[in-house]
């Protein structure tokens, strides 16, 4: 499966389609990138979050995991 990299838009959109009762928000992802607690990458003036780590983080993980 290719990496799933989005804005913190596109992964909150991700995570509401695949469970719209979710009760992250675009402030909690932004929040996350912001402090380092989920990995990212700048391009241009955006950060691509990868979805699956920070669905990770979410599940108790910690986002040194591979």
């Amino acid at each position: 499966m290719p990496t799933r990299m989005r804005t913190a838009e596109g992964a909150l959109a991700l995570i509401k389609e695949e469970d719209p009762g979710s009760a992250v928000t675009l402030r909690c992802i932004r929040r996350l990138i912001n402090t380092g607690a989920v990995p990212h990458v700048a391009v241009g003036c955006k950060k691509l979050v990868n979805v699956d780590k920070l669905l990770g983080y979410f599940e108790g993980g910690t986002n040194n995991e591979n």
